[in-house]
């Protein structure tokens, strides 16, 4: 089983349409696969259809211990894939942790129970390095940062990065970014070919070969409550992320997960591209 974290502090870049494209093309491959939202935007969750405003649980309600884990997961549309929904009574759920002991482990071990029966545990994460974030880092083993193409892309890293290197020395020391995302890509532009070129050089080879494109069909899907496996299947989109998915599921079998180094730390922040 991998668990994964899908976390960028920068909102905009793609992190939960990776989330929700990324998790329904490795289904597709027949895997088995729960989304978990701890975005109290629920955008995820609106993603496939779920009205955010009269479901009665969701992981707000797993994470103050009100509910079971294996009690709000969703079955979606898509064959093999689950999900723990999120609403907006999630962005209560920080002030209500601050008080409680071993409030970064309670997503963890809430999950403990569900997550052993899957190939791939997918945690999309807010917009924000808070508790919530810092739940799902020591929850999962593994990180991907979707990264928009575009200036100041790198913007904020260092923090990220910092925050990532002290959850793996205080409270999680299996945690490793194992990829970088590159989204929203326009290959005809010098601009996007430079980002590229900057995120490997930050991040050399853990960059995705597979980049995902700027598609209108990927902007839509969500408006119609399907991943863009479900609303066409034919768009560049979902070729882009089929592409991922096959690439992300061949780390397991090449045994590039073990065998990843963990990702430095630059002492400075990375340079934006002009």
């Amino acid at each position: 089983m991998r668990s994964i974290a899908l976390t960028n502090q920068k909102g905009g870049v793609g992190k939960t349409t990776s989330a929700a494209n990324l998790g329904a093309c490795l289904a597709l491959l027949e895997r088995k696969v729960l989304l978990v939202d701890i975005d109290p935007q629920a955008n995820l969750s609106v993603h496939f259809g779920l009205d955010i405003y009269t479901d009665a649980k969701s992981a707000y309600d797993v994470l103050i211990g009100e509910a079971r884990a294996e009690e709000i997961v969703r079955h979606t549309q898509v064959a093999n894939l689950d999900l723990i929904p999120s609403n907006i009574d999630l962005a209560g759920a920080e002030i209500e942790m601050v008080g409680v002991v071993g409030r970064e482990t309670i997503l963890k071990e809430a999950l403990g129970p569900v997550m052993a029966g899957y190939d791939y545990v997918l945690v999309d994460c807010p917009p924000s390095l808070g508790l919530l974030t810092l739940n799902a880092l020591t929850t999962v083993r593994e990180v991907f940062i979707p990264l928009q193409t575009e200036f100041f892309a790198l913007q904020g890293m260092t923090k990220l990065m910092e925050t990532i290197r002290v959850v793996r020395r205080r409270l999680n020391p299996d945690l490793q970014v194992t990829g970088i995302i590159a989204c929203m890509y326009d290959g005809r532009t010098k601009l996007a070919q430079e980002v590229c070129a900057n995120i490997e050089e930050y991040f050399p080879g853990k960059m995705f070969s597979s980049v995902i494109h700027k598609n209108v069909k990927l902007a839509e899907s969500p408006s119609h409550g399907k991943p863009i496996s479900g609303y066409d299947r034919n768009s560049r989109g979902c070729k882009d992320y089929m592409a991922l998915a096959r690439e992300v599921d061949a780390q397991v079998v090449s045994g590039a997960v073990s065998q990843s180094p963990s990702v430095p730390i630059a002492s400075e922040s990375p340079r934006e591209i002009g």
